[in-house]
């Protein structure tokens, strides 16, 4: 008995399912940095005690939130003291607009070893 034709197309959404793993492994915890061109908001993953992008480049008047999605509380604590969230329970949220340039150093009071670093700077200079 001959077996049926296998059609050589690919299922229609196997380009876009591609597409968003793609975009999942370039974006998830396992991240080192991203760079963003537009003022849109920014999301910083914290799983398994890291951040994910562990470094974004943002340009002023970028809104970065910071979501909790481990089971355990984390801090978002900036080196500078410019900003510092309340503890982040699982799914929580801490958000902060970066107005002017400079690189932003954080941390989780928590958990020290876990760090990241917010860059602002003009996409013109």
């Amino acid at each position: 008995m001959p077996l049926p034709h296998a059609s050589p197309r690919r299922p229609a959404g196997g380009r876009l399912a591609a597409t968003a793993l793609l975009l999942a492994l370039s974006t998830g915890p396992g991240a080192i940095a991203a760079e963003r061109t537009g003022a849109g908001p920014v999301v910083i993953r914290i799983d398994n005690f890291t951040f994910g992008p562990e470094t974004v480049t943002v340009p002023p008047g970028t809104t970065v939130t910071w979501i909790n999605g481990d089971d355990i509380p984390h801090t978002v604590v900036a080196q500078n003291k410019l900003f510092r969230s309340k503890t982040l329970d699982t799914d929580d949220r801490y958000t902060f607009t970066f107005q002017a340039p400079g690189e932003y150093a954080y941390f989780c009071s928590l958990h020290p070893h876990m760090t990241g670093k917010v860059v602002v700077k003009d996409p013109t200079g």
